[in-house]
């Protein structure tokens, strides 16, 4: 049976959470989502859930420093279990650069589905490694925000911290 490791860190939202498998992260969990054990256990029935810090320094760091302003990219593995459609949406995401953002619509043109503007965006409402993997810089072809899973006020503050808008 695979294991999922978590661990809780703070940031200005709240208390957060960041798992991992063997292969890499697999989720961020944003205060709402409490507790954070629980969640896990749900979104993942047939794994072992454990709380455990030691394997995320390096993590936490990074997100320590995002926090802080810091223009940070993150360098980590994923794993993503997900349509193969999302994945390659969400690894375009993944490539945007601090502090600047990007249209649905470019994101679609990216992966040479320039209609599928709607499916892009479902893409990034089921990212489960939001901020690391930072959907919250894809926004609507006319600059407004668009939608975001962490909810709108995040998203705003997200790319306020970057400067980004």
């Amino acid at each position: 049976m695979r294991s999922i490791i978590y661990t809780k860190f703070d940031s200005p939202f709240g208390t957060m959470a960041i798992a991992r498998t063997q292969k890499g992260i697999c989720r961020v969990l944003f205060p709402e989502e409490k507790p954070f054990h629980k969640t896990l256990s749900t979104l993942y029935p047939n794994q072992t859930i454990v709380q455990n810090p030691d394997p995320f320094t390096k993590e936490l760091s990074q997100l320590k420093q995002y926090f802080s302003g810091e223009n940070v990219q993150f360098e980590m593995t994923f794993d993503l279990t997900m349509p193969p459609f999302y994945s390659e949406v969400l690894t375009e995401v993944h490539k945007i650069p601090y502090g600047k953002t990007v249209s649905y619509k470019n994101i679609a043109e990216r992966v040479r589905n320039p209609g599928a503007v709607r499916a892009v965006g479902s893409a990034n409402a089921q990212n489960p490694i939001p901020i690391i993997i930072p959907c919250h810089r894809v926004i609507a072809h006319d600059g407004s925000l668009g939608g975001y899973g962490g909810n709108l006020d995040k998203k705003y503050f997200l790319l306020r911290l970057e400067e980004a808008i």
